[in-house]
């Protein structure tokens, strides 16, 4: 059997990590939902950079664009926007079958706005009116300002995938903004059931800077190398399910809300000398998602094994964290560090794809 089909047989969904027009007008992504059962699509300045620069299908657009009395980000966003709809009504079909679980594309607002609370929310309910589809996400960033923004956008009905996650105090402090959305749509009066989020940890970034550390202090912690990141995801899923799977999520589930699913991104392996599918295999459990690169994807469907393994190792995953505090080695402030770079790195992404549609 496909392991990509194995894999939603343990509950969790494979998302494809990648959205282009080639992918859209070569029928490759109607492709991958029809039979690999890919059940999402997540999207960011670099994945759209990409698209556009090698894209042979956005030239002429852009041309009659830069006709147009527009700036560069008006025309990005008449470029990909078209196509993000696209992707959506693609997945509606899934969206429905599955009552609202599966089948969404998630559309970042602008990193420039990270640290604007005001500005990111404003963005994100703009961006949700302007697609108008039920199974598209917002994405926005967890920083401070980002966390704030998703609580009043979860407040107002619109479903959110919160991105660059690098801690477990950044996962604790995504799940209780994502419950204070809910109660502020509740107390509103709101419709809690459409309303659906994914929060998304980032993992192989985590391993890249913890090996380094764990390099200099040398001797037994050599030992620890290429750890970090799986006992993150799968401490991270025990609080998920202590949290929604516990009294303190009745009432809101009595009243329709869905869980906040954790979402393993940056999931494509950067130590060559570490197993192409190190962030997939040891991270399958129920009401989760993984959301692959095309490498990673085709290195699943190649040699792939299935298995439900994210529940197991928790004890480990908790002595690991013991060895690396015993080191001195804080994770809160390397996921505040890792954020920075990473808010950055799509900083640098957006720059350039602005430079394309100047």
């Amino acid at each position: 059997m496909n392991p990509l089909l194995q894999v939603r047989q343990h509950g969790q969904q494979l998302w494809l990590d990648n959205l282009s027009r080639t992918l859209l007008n070569d029928g490759h992504l109607a492709r991958l939902i029809a039979e690999d059962g890919i059940a999402g699509v997540t999207t960011n300045p670099a994945i759209f950079h990409k698209a556009i620069a090698d894209g042979r299908y956005y030239e002429s657009d852009l041309d009659a664009l830069r006709e147009q009395p527009l700036d560069a980000e008006g025309r990005y966003e008449a470029l990909v926007l078209p196509d993000v709809r696209r992707a959506c009504d693609l997945l509606l079909p899934l969206h429905e079958d599955s009552h609202g679980d599966a089948g969404y594309v998630s559309l970042e607002v602008s990193p420039v706005l990270a640290h604007d609370a005001d500005a990111t929310f404003a963005a994100g309910m703009r961006l949700s009116a302007t697609i108008d589809r039920p199974n598209l996400l917002i994405k926005v960033p967890a920083t401070a300002a980002g966390v704030e923004a998703v609580e009043r956008l979860i407040g107002a009905g619109v479903s959110v995938n919160v991105t660059l996650m690098f801690s477990l105090a950044h996962v604790d402090a995504v799940a209780d903004a994502y419950l204070r959305g809910l109660e502020r749509l509740r107390r509103a009066g709101g419709e809690l059931a459409p309303v659906r989020s994914v929060a998304s940890l980032f993992l192989s970034r985590v391993d890249t800077l913890i090996d380094k550390q764990l390099e200099e202090a040398g001797g037994t912690a050599l030992e620890l190398r290429g750890r970090t990141a799986v006992a993150m995801a799968r401490l991270a899923y025990q609080r998920y399910r202590e949290r929604f799977h516990g009294a303190g999520f009745e009432a809101l589930r009595a009243a329709g809300a869905r869980t906040q699913s954790l979402l393993w991104a940056s999931t494509g392996t950067k130590n060559p000398a570490y197993s192409d599918l190190l962030y997939v295999e040891p991270l399958i459990g129920a009401e989760t998602v993984n959301t692959l690169p095309d490498a990673t994807l085709a290195a699943l469907r190649d040699h792939g094994r299935i298995a439900p393994t994210l529940e197991s190792g928790t004890e480990a995953a908790a002595a690991h964290y013991a060895a690396l505090r015993a080191l001195g080695i804080d994770l809160n402030t390397a996921g505040e560090r890792l954020q920075r770079e990473g808010l950055a790195q799509f900083e640098q992404a957006f720059a350039a794809l602005l430079e394309l549609t100047a």
